[in-house]
C-alpha cells in the first residue's frame, strides 16, 4: 500500500513537530545544494526554527547572495518608476563614459603619450604589454607571409602541371624538357622516334638529264669539239 497523503497544517505535538522540522530542514538544504551543483545556480537558504535558531546554506557566500538579491530588487523597483528609471540609465551612461575615457587614456599611453604621471612600475608594465603586442603582431605577420608563399607555390605547381599536360597534348610523349636525343631533321621539322605526328614520304625518280646539244648552240658554233 502507498503512503497516505499528509495534511499540510501545523503539527500540534511539539516532539513530532521538532522531528518533522529536522527531517525536512535537512532535505531542503540537500535539495538546495543539488540545485546549485546541477544547474550552476547561486543559491542561498535561510531558515529560522520556532525557537529562533538559525540554519543557512549558500554555495558562494550568504552575503554575496543577499547583496545580489538587494541589487536585483532595487533595479526592479527602479524600472517600475519612470523617474527612477531615468536615474538608472543616467548612472549606466556615466559608467560607460568613464570606461570609454579609461580606454582612451590606455590607448594614448600605448602610443607613448601622457606618460608623465606614471611611475617606474607602471612604465615597466606598459613596456611589457607593448612587447607582448609586438610579438603577437610579428607572429601574425610571419604566418601571413608563410601562407602566401605556400599559396604561390601551390599555384606555381598547378601552372607547371598544366604546362606539362599541354606539352604532351601538342608534342605527344616526347621528353617534356625538349631534350630528344633521337630526333631527326626532315624538311625543317624535328621528328623524334616516339613522335605521334604522321610523316608522309614519297620516292621520286631522278630527272633525266638531256645530253643532246641544243640546236641553238650548234648554230652559234659552240658545239664542243
Amino acid at each position: 500500500m502507498g503512503r497516505g497523503k499528509i495534511v499540510i497544517r501545523r503539527i500540534d505535538n511539539s516532539t513530532s513537530r521538532q522531528v518533522t522540522f529536522s527531517k525536512r530542514r535537512n532535505g531542503l538544504l540537500k535539495k538546495a545544494k543539488e540545485l546549485a551543483i546541477l544547474c550552476d545556480a547561486e543559491v542561498g537558504v535561510i531558515i529560522f526554527s520556532s525557537t529562533a535558531k538559525l540554519y543557512e546554506f549558500a554555495n558562494t557566500s550568504m552575503k554575496s547572495v543577499i547583496d545580489r538579491y538587494n541589487k536585483s530588487k532595487e533595479d526592479h523597483n527602479q524600472l517600475g518608476n519612470p523617474t527612477s528609471e531615468v536615474k538608472f540609465w543616467q548612472r549606466e551612461a556615466a559608467m560607460l563614459r568613464q570606461q570609454l575615457d579609461n580606454l582612451h587614456e590606455n590607448h594614448r599611453q600605448m602610443m607613448g603619450e601622457h606618460l608623465s604621471g606614471l611611475g617606474v612600475k607602471e612604465l615597466q608594465n606598459l613596456e611589457n604589454q607593448l612587447e607582448m603586442s609586438l610579438r603577437g603582431v610579428r607572429m601574425k605577420k610571419d604566418q601571413v607571409l608563410i601562407d602566401e608563399i605556400q599559396e604561390l607555390n601551390r599555384k606555381g605547381n598547378l601552372i607547371h602541371q598544366e604546362n606539362v599536360e599541354l606539352y604532351k597534348k601538342v608534342y605527344g610523349t616526347r621528353d617534356v624538357n625538349g631534350a630528344n636525343k633521337n630526333s631527326l631533321l626532315t624538311n625543317g621539322l624535328s621528328i623524334g622516334e616516339d613522335s605521334h605526328v604522321p610523316v608522309h614520304l614519297q620516292l621520286r625518280q631522278p630527272q633525266q638529264q638531256s645530253y643532246e646539244t641544243p640546236a641553238r648552240a650548234r648554230n652559234l658554233g659552240l658545239q664542243p669539239h
